[in-house]
């Protein structure tokens, strides 16, 4: 059977259109290698094997890198940190817990809550944060995510 080729052509653009369609049968298949030239529809961040967003994991191991870890938990998106005293001023010292609340790159799927003690005719006595202070350390971790997320998607 002959086909004249104009009428072929329609045919031949519905197979490339197919095939190069980046709909949700191809969700997820460019992180496993089966289809190299799709795009994941996921953000790069939510392919990962941990629970929560990788950017603000990341950021949050990278911001709280100057204290000891105690507890990190990378699926329930939990970084405690042990008790950490500035060489500065050895008077004082504080410990920190990041939770991470959520996949998706948000200001409110970080929560930084900061434990503070002084010392008192030797012995440690628990104090009071500042808000400022857990408000900052939020800031610094969501400006690195974002800047991680920025090189990630451009490099």
């Amino acid at each position: 059977m002959y086909l004249p080729r104009r009428s072929l052509l329609p045919l031949a653009l519905i197979a490339v259109t197919t095939a190069c369609s980046h709909g949700p049968h191809l969700k997820g298949q460019a992180a496993s290698g089966r289809h190299k030239a799709a795009r994941p529809t996921e953000a790069p961040a939510r392919l990962t094997t941990i629970g929560v967003n990788a950017y603000l994991w990341r950021a949050s191991l990278e911001t709280l890198s100057f204290a000891p870890l105690a507890q990190v938990d990378s699926n329930g998106g939990v970084i405690v940190t042990d008790w950490y005293a500035n060489p500065n001023n050895p008077g004082e010292r504080m410990k920190l817990t990041v939770t991470i609340l959520d996949q998706d790159l948000r200001a409110d799927a970080v929560r930084v809550a900061a434990a503070r003690q002084v010392a008192q005719n030797g012995q440690w006595v628990d104090a009071a944060v500042q808000a400022a202070t857990v408000q900052k350390l939020e800031e610094i971790i969501l400006t690195k995510a974002r800047d991680l997320r920025r090189s990630g998607v451009t490099g």
